[in-house]
């Protein structure tokens, strides 16, 4: 079974940058529609970006031109580069993998999930 690993969460003022990274734990990782969530306290979780093992990118609205998703197919690696961070991107960042190329940015379609990892910005 596929297992994800987060890292890179932590605290910054606003206006700052931080950088998530997910490692997968086995092969076949480059079939996987890879995404991000996050999740703020008593908020649902939604879906932030997601790329396609063809590398097609997509976005919240709320993330474009400040959030970048990528991957390391050879590395079986997902990272997030966020920029101009702002108070209301504090949540619980979340990796997660669907089967599905294309998959919605909707929970329902990923199976798998990392521990998350916290992202706090502060005004």
């Amino acid at each position: 079974q596929l297992q994800l690993v987060e890292s890179g969460g932590g605290s910054v003022q606003a206006g700052g940058s931080l950088r998530l990274s997910c490692v997968a734990s086995r092969g076949g990782y480059s079939t996987y529609y890879m995404g991000w969530f996050r999740q703020a306290p008593g908020k649902e979780r939604e879906g932030v970006a997601g790329i396609d093992s063809d590398g097609t990118t997509r976005y919240t609205d709320s993330v474009k031109g400040r959030f970048t998703i990528s991957q390391d197919n050879t590395k079986n690696t997902l990272d997030l580069q966020m920029n101009t961070l702002k108070p209301e991107d504090t949540a619980m960042y979340y990796c997660a993998a669907s089967m599905l190329r294309f998959a919605p940015l909707s929970s329902q379609y990923f199976p798998y999930w990392g521990q998350g990892t916290q992202v706090t910005v502060s005004s």
